[in-house]
């Protein structure tokens, strides 16, 4: 001890503020808030994660597609007579039904954005907790360092494909679903690094010391420069029409900005292992996942190619979508999602594809297009081929012999061709978060290729009902199937599965109705033979659907309606001459010879009928909608069902699901 006593405490503004331990302890607290929100929200998916692990769907696919070679599938049929009770006891529905009306405006999606109310105020609140850990206590002029390299952990574990959180979330929650956290987190450390940066520049400035020179500050501009280049071909242009570029660019670009941020700040460290954890666990399950497979393609047309795997029967779910690569000629690092449009063999009702997974690719782009037309290509070499052997063997059977020729009959009909190849499978990823057989009544809405998505729960839910006896408690008992394309001839992509799937609910005690809507009068000879379907020449309002299928039918008109119920019924809609049409005198009403049912309604004025064609059961069974297709539609989708939900006859539904599947990147 020193005989001087005890040295005197510096004054507070003098001492020096250790701003690397401050800003650490702001990042714990942003992280802190963060999981405490991510754990509130995975406490509410407890019933859908637990309805998931019962119904076995919850790890359905965890390790990818397989076959079952054990056991093949068995069936259970159920009578026609036997009736169908509400399974779950009516309280708890009650209590859910009143939440859904609660929660129902925060459905509405707002056009522009991609972004319903709900995932508004998700990214809202985020940004203004990032502001506040940014602000409070902080001289910004001295000191912006907090709250940038804590995001980091939050852009990788919501842009995983394969993640634990996604698993814990329930079906029906992806990385598709969970992708916008990812995009406005990392705008988020954008702004924040551009905040930083520009005001250690000013200081610099000020101070008149250099900018480049020492390794802080150069490795900080070229970090800076690496996040510009990250945000830059992250718009939506990029991505959606150079999407290999946009992946190539983000995967390189994050390893050289992980480095470069390491050798700008020692703080870095803590805040990249979490990432590089979710990132390899993301690449583990994808190796895992990973099927070489062999497949064939049917193009059905110039705009459709179904591609058929026949060896996956096991380890997917209805609305799982794989990322498919096909090994073409210059085609071969690209992959693609498709959506599989038939369930699992053990419950799919489709008996006209092979069992497996079955696959529709539409023509929107490069890829699609050079499967189509590698596909067309090929068919025509075979047939000419195949022409050549028979004029081989003409020429060998001339002689004295004689032999007759067959006629073939209109019934005869040649099977599609089939273009064998190779493809590379990655998954199944997604699904359907609303498990429709908990609803009396079910909605599907799709629009053009959407259908994939649509079609594969409509095939599950019949093979549920009907092959395996309701054996999970499904209490469904009407469903109404629309689907909006441009021609008549787009019906013919899907027309088999869709007859098999109606033909074996018709036998049943479960109501199904297929609307067709078609938006462009042309080759209506190409409607199939589906039962209980109505094909209509309209874009209808789907908040009309909605409507009309929870009024209850009217008490006349239902003998007149019912009378076309066997048959394909066609509707021809007036719509409202364009300018371009009258200066080429064009009609403005389209008319049909195939029809057994021809009406003329303005299509403003069109009221749709689904409730004439399907059996009242009554109110508080509950409602599902499924939507899937573009953009306009599926935000139109959840506005109309966040719209009953707030009229008066939303109140009699009783519990209501929803469920939209963007086709876009």
């Amino acid at each position: 001890m020193s005989g001087y006593g005890t040295p005197p405490a510096v004054p507070t503004q003098f001492q020096i503020v250790n701003t690397g331990k401050l800003d650490q302890d702001w990042q714990r607290k942003f992280t802190i808030i963060w999981t405490s929100v991510l754990a509130f929200f995975l406490v509410i998916s407890l019933p859908l994660l637990v309805r998931a692990l019962r119904s076995g769907t919850a790890l359905k696919g965890l390790f990818g597609i397989s076959e079952l070679w054990s056991r093949s599938p068995q069936y259970r049929a159920i009578e026609p007579s036997i009736s169908v009770k509400r399974g779950q006891p009516q309280g708890p529905r009650k209590i859910e039904a009143a939440l859904n009306r609660v929660v129902s405006p925060l459905w509405w999606c707002i056009p522009g954005l991609s972004l319903n109310i709900g995932q508004v105020l998700l990214i809202v609140s985020y940004l203004v907790v990032v502001l506040v850990c940014i602000t409070v206590d902080a001289s910004l002029m001295k000191n912006a360092n907090r709250a940038a390299l804590a995001q980091l952990p939050i852009v990788f574990l919501f842009a995983a494909k394969n993640s634990v959180l996604s698993l814990l979330l329930g079906p029906g929650n992806g990385y598709e679903k969970l992708n916008f956290i990812h995009k406005w987190s990392g705008r988020s450390i954008f702004i924040a690094a551009l905040l930083h940066g520009a005001l250690w520049i000013r200081d610099h400035l000020e101070l008149r010391e250099p900018i480049l020179g020492q390794i802080k500050e150069t490795t900080g501009i070229a970090a800076f420069a690496l996040l510009c280049i990250l945000v830059l071909t992250s718009i939506l242009p990029v991505r959606r029409y150079f999407y290999q570029v946009f992946y190539i660019i983000h995967f390189l670009t994050y390893v050289s900005f992980f480095i470069t941020l390491c050798y700008h700040t020692p703080y870095a460290t803590p805040w990249i292992f979490p990432p590089l954890a979710f990132y390899g666990l993301d690449m583990l399950l994808r190796m895992v996942r990973l099927r070489i497979k062999d497949a064939v393609l049917i193009p059905v047309d110039r705009q459709m190619t179904l591609i058929h795997i026949p060896d996956c029967t096991d380890g997917w779910s209805a609305g799982q979508y794989i990322r498919l690569r096909v090994f073409l000629s210059g085609r071969v690092f690209e992959s693609h999602p498709l959506s599989i449009f038939t369930a699992p063999p053990e419950i799919s009702c489709v008996k006209s594809l092979p069992q497996g997974v079955n696959l529709g690719a539409r023509v929107m782009g490069d890829w699609t297009r050079a499967i189509n037309d590698y596909a067309a290509q090929t068919v025509e070499a075979l047939k000419k081929i195949d022409e050549e052997e028979a004029c081989a063997e003409d020429e060998k059977e001339k002689g004295p012999q004689t032999f007759t020729i067959e006629a073939s009959t209109p019934e005869q009909t040649a099977p599609l061709p089939e273009v064998p190849v190779q493809v590379m499978l990655d998954g199944p990823y997604g699904g359907c978060g609303v498990d429709l057989g908990r609803y009396e009544t079910v909605l599907l809405f799709a629009g053009g290729s959407g259908a994939t998505f649509t079609l594969g729960l409509l095939d599950d839910i019949v093979g549920r009902c009907v092959k395996r006896g309701r054996e999970g408690g499904e209490i469904t008992k009407r469903i109404e199937f629309a689907w909006c394309v441009r021609s008549f001839g787009a019906i013919d992509w899907f027309g088999p599965a869709l007859m098999d799937i109606a033909t074996l609910a018709a036998s049943s005690d479960l109501s199904l109705h297929i609307s067709v809507y078609v938006t462009c009068l042309c080759n209506p000879e190409a409607i199939p033979p589906i039962p209980n379907c109505d094909v209509t020449i309209v874009r209808p309002s789907i908040y009309k659907v909605l409507l009309d299928i929870v009024t209850p039918p009217e008490a006349s008109g239902s003998e007149s309606t019912a009378s076309s119920s066997d048959d394909n019924a066609i509707q021809v809609i007036a719509r409202t001459p364009a300018k371009h049409d009258a200066e080429h005198k064009r009609p403005g009403t389209a008319t049909t010879h195939q029809s057994s049912s021809v009406a003329t309604v303005d299509s403003e004025a069109f009221e749709p009928s689904v409730r004439n064609r399907l059996p009242w059961v009554g109110t508080g069974g509950g409602l599902a909608l499924c939507a899937s297709g573009p953009e306009n539609l599926t935000r139109e989708a959840a506005n109309a069902l966040a719209r009953l939900q707030l009229s008066k006859a939303g109140g009699d539904v009783g519990i209501v699901g929803l469920h939209t599947e963007v086709f876009a990147l």
